[in-house]
């Protein structure tokens, strides 16, 4: 059972890595939506490909935006947060309990 626990902790690990990674991603989304970015950059694109899908589905659900402040990024980010603080260390004390 202790290769069970070996591999939750894996994945534990890399579902943080993945979490944070998008979180930054979409930071960055934030912080570029404050500026006016060349929207054929490739960076820029891809921030965008990257985050609207979920953030579309967030505004569609939640129609959170106070005049031109859309706080759909914010609230992605606090989502964000909560699995990485609940998700993580529930599965790490699973892999744990299995010897990992």
């Amino acid at each position: 059972m202790f290769i069970f626990g070996y591999f939750l902790q894996a994945t534990a690990t890399v579902l943080h890595y993945v979490l944070y990674t998008y979180m930054l991603i979409v930071v960055a989304r934030a912080l570029l939506s404050w500026v006016s970015p060349d929207p054929y950059n490739p960076i820029v694109r891809f921030l965008h490909s990257a985050t609207e899908p979920v953030l579309f589905r967030l505004r569609r659900a939640l129609p959170l935006t106070a005049g031109s402040i859309d706080f759909a990024p914010m609230i992605l980010i606090l989502a964000l947060v909560f699995l990485d603080q609940f998700v993580v260390p529930t599965l790490m004390r699973i892999a744990y309990m299995f010897g990992g």
